[in-house]
């Protein structure tokens, strides 16, 4: 096999011309062409409004042997690789422990997805446990929630089977370089379970959440036709301990049952859950949960996170500085990413860009309210938004909520009572309804009354009002100075009729409960994993980490 890499063509060729090009870079006929797979596409903007596709592709050609030699001699092609050596990730089962009870994993989000989805593939039989309704409930409830306002706290964009990442742009790149090509393995399971073979190969793929609900689905029945089970509606709500020889373990687990229609055959009434492993792939808006573990002395730290608005722009100008004046319409809607560092050291940045796509409400508690941001598969909504946060420390938050404690014996939900508070005030600028500012009025710290030229487009109830009343002065100044720099970077960004809302407030964990080399908490058989144990930051880094807990397992117990 050859690579040939940085191949690079105008956004509007043809196969044809693909295939010419491979031609030329090996001198060979078209006809000694055997195959050839693409592994990188992305999108050159540097030079435009004149844009290029570039490629890393795999060739396979006729008389390999004399081609490779005939490359070999050309050492100025550099970008041209012989046999490139790739690691190809898979799991096997390799323990001998054998299990007394079946591994739990508590949360169908990534993490836990994830790690049920290659444990009942190998016979594990894992039950998981999930808190909110099916993607099929959930979706009916959300739509629900958005139209009359209406939360059920427990099946909304937080909760249910998919995680938060359900509802969402469904972005799959990450920064997470992991040399065991976890990265590979999980674009491979969504194409087996359903989400399209181009996110193989896109430099920033995503999938949309209108396909998403779909691959969580396929996913969940994998699971089930391999052996294990997915129980909705079934929340955790306290850990049984063992102690031996001063050794701490978890043996069961207490679980609440809601009552709920059309309820899988798999599902039982028990209210005590033996297990000898439990995976704990919570999320990061289970604060209930949270405070159990605390209440039962799981350690825990608190850690920063980034706290901010949603901020709307026309999808139009996005592209316009993306791509240049007279761009081809077929491209797909340009994304951006942002980032400053303010004289106080502060960083403000995008976060979770939404090209063509929706603020949304994602409240998951009364009386409180959040925003996060949706696109469908096609991104082809009026505006593109993202999240503007700040970074947010521990000793923020002790100064924000006027705590005594040091940074030694800090409370480690001081970070979730922090958000709260956000929530909180956001709920009550809009009374209920995401409250929603042009940016010239949040500069000028003055409720809006009516729109600009940018129209919101929001899943779920809006109302004008004052978002910077939402936040301390000294975040809401640092979003506005990032802003202002953004401005520098792409123009427009801070126009006065940009839409701002808030409270962007779930960007991570505020949480991190500890584990060790082994993945366990020091509470033997408990494994803290995802996002919301604080070792992730979407959905594809996630779904790694719910693989590398799989993988421990696997390396230590024995399949039923």
């Amino acid at each position: 096999m050859i690579r040939i890499s940085q191949l690079k063509l105008d956004i509007h060729h043809t196969e044809v011309d693909l295939q010419a090009k491979i031609c030329r870079l090996l001198h060979i006929r078209e006809d000694e062409i055997l195959s050839y797979t693409l592994k990188k596409q992305s999108l050159d903007a540097r030079k435009k409004p004149q844009l290029f596709y570039v490629y890393t592709i795999d060739v396979t050609v006729k008389n390999e042997n004399e081609v490779k030699k005939h490359v070999r001699k050309q050492k100025q092609l550099t970008n041209i690789q012989i046999n490139p050596q790739e690691k190809r990730y898979f799991l096997d089962a390799r323990g001998t422990k054998p299990f007394e009870f079946r591994p739990v994993i508590v949360g169908t989000g990534p993490a836990g997805l994830f790690c049920g989805y290659e444990l009942a593939r190998l016979g594990y039989r894992p039950i998981l446990l999930e808190r909110g309704a099916s993607v099929e409930k959930r979706m009916k409830d959300v739509e629900e929630f958005w139209k009359s306002g209406v939360l059920n706290p427990n099946s909304n964009v937080q909760f249910g089977e998919g995680g938060a990442g359900t509802f969402s742009d469904g972005k799959l790149n990450t920064l997470v370089n992991d040399p065991e090509g976890r990265n590979s393995r999980v674009l491979e399971i969504f194409v087996e379970n359903g989400a399209p073979e181009e996110i193989l190969y896109q430099n920033k793929p995503h999938i949309g959440t209108d396909i998403l609900a779909k691959v969580v689905k396929n996913m969940r029945k994998s699971i089930i036709a391999h052996g294990g089970e997915v129980r909705f509606q079934t929340q955790v709500t306290d850990l049984v301990i063992t102690q031996e020889e001063g050794k701490k373990s978890v043996s069961a687990l207490k679980v609440q049952r809601q009552a709920c229609e059309n309820d899988e055959k798999n599902v039982q009434d028990s209210d005590i859950l033996n297990t000898e492993i439990t995976v704990l792939a919570i999320g990061h808006s289970a604060r209930d949960t949270f405070s159990m573990l605390q209440s039962s002395q799981i350690p825990m730290e608190a850690k920063a996170f980034a706290v901010g608005i949603r901020m709307e722009h026309p999808q139009e100008m996005i592209d316009l500085a993306q791509y240049g004046s007279g761009h081809d319409s077929n491209l797909p809607a340009a994304a951006y990413k942002l980032t400053a560092k303010l004289p106080d050291g502060r960083g403000v940045y995008t976060f979770c860009m939404c090209p063509g796509g929706y603020v949304v409400n994602a409240s998951s508690e009364e009386g409180r309210l959040a925003v996060n941001g949706m696109s469908y598969h096609a991104r082809d909504g009026v505006n593109a938004n993202s999240a503007v946060v700040v970074t947010v420390t521990p000793e923020d938050c002790q100064k924000a909520l006027k705590t005594d404690e040091t940074s030694q014996n800090a409370d480690p939900l001081l970070g979730m009572e922090f958000q709260r508070r956000l929530e909180e005030a956001a709920y009550q600028a809009g009374s209920g309804n995401i409250p929603v500012q042009l940016f010239g009025d949040f500069c000028k710290n003055r409720p809006t009354k009516t729109p600009g030229a940018v129209i919101p487009q929001m899943k779920g109830r809006f109302t004008w009002g004052n978002v910077r009343s939402i936040f301390p002065e000294e975040l809401a100044k640092a979003i506005e100075e990032g802003i202002y720099s953004f401005e520098k970077r792409l123009k427009g960004y801070g126009r006065p009729d940009a839409v701002v809302s808030g409270v962007e407030s779930r960007t991570s964990s505020p949480v991190r409960i500890l584990r060790d080399a082994s993945f366990q908490s020091t509470v033997s058989g408990l494994y803290p994993c995802g996002e919301g144990a604080g070792y992730a930051g979407g959905i594809t880094s996630a779904a790694i980490d719910g693989l590398k807990i799989a993988q421990a397992i696997a390396e230590k117990y024995r399949p039923f």
